[in-house]
């Protein structure tokens, strides 16, 4: 653009608050206004609405029932589901709550999500398995720390059977634009036809739905930041992971 052409752009811009230029090195930058549709822009962003054609084209891609959960007030929570409508259906109610030690979802938010209230869920949980399995707390401890450990490294969940029997699941955090885990994005699929290979189909197109919506919701844009760093499972944590679940 010439760069006449681009100054009256400037000059105009400056008039509606969209840039300001800096009295001393005579350079632009975003101005006051700019940061109000930002921020009215973020303030719209919807993780159920965006996600609609996300988990729409993930269920024709892999041919799978697919889910997206959110944290609420009892913990990782269904909050959508489609099913692939094959000869074997997976059904996963709507507003059901995932276990956070045995099944993919909840192990998701486990590895990735940031709240004092999923610490104490979580602990609560372990305590209540370690009871039922007579098990020592520390071994069981250590097997779910490194299970997170592996969860974070491959930046995906997995699981399979306990939750629901004979069903496999991967699940993906989806981040916001502070890198903030938001949402989770799952897929189902009987076990013997869904690959739980860290490097399978399977996987990589739940970590590409998952990365799509995030960057729907601003993730990755210039301001955002690394995801945040999940605290470690509480020391007081009585049990471990389990073999997980499809879910």
């Amino acid at each position: 653009m010439p760069a006449a052409k681009a100054h009256r752009y400037l000059v105009s811009f400056m008039r509606m608050g969209l840039v300001e230029q800096d009295a001393n090195s005579g350079r632009y930058d975003l101005g006051e206004f700019s940061l109000e549709l930002g921020l009215a822009s973020l303030a719209r962003l919807d993780p159920v609405r965006l996600a609609g054609p996300v988990l729409d084209d993930l269920c024709e891609h892999i041919g799978e029932t697919v889910a997206l959960a959110m944290w609420g007030n009892r913990g990782a929570t269904c909050v959508r589901w489609l099913e692939a409508g094959g000869p074997v259906t997976v059904t996963l109610r709507t507003g059901v709550v995932l276990s956070l030690t045995s099944s993919a979802t909840g192990l998701a938010f486990a590895a990735f999500y940031r709240s004092p209230y999923l610490k104490k869920m979580l602990d609560a949980e372990l305590q209540a398995t370690a009871a039922a399995r007579d098990t020592d707390p520390a071994v069981l401890l250590s097997a779910l720390t490194e299970q997170l450990g592996e969860i974070r490294r491959h930046g995906i969940a997995r699981a399979s059977g306990s939750f629901t029997p004979g069903i496999n699941g991967f699940s993906a955090p989806v981040f916001d634009h502070s890198g903030h885990m938001v949402a989770a994005i799952t897929s189902l699929g009987i076990i013997g036809s869904f690959d739980l290979d860290w490097d399978s189909a399977m996987a990589q197109a739940t970590r590409d739905a998952a990365a799509t919506l995030s960057r729907r919701l601003g993730y990755g844009s210039v301001d955002s930041g690394a995801p945040e760093k999940p605290a470690p499972v509480a020391s007081k944590a009585r049990s471990a992971a389990g073999n997980g679940a499809g879910a």
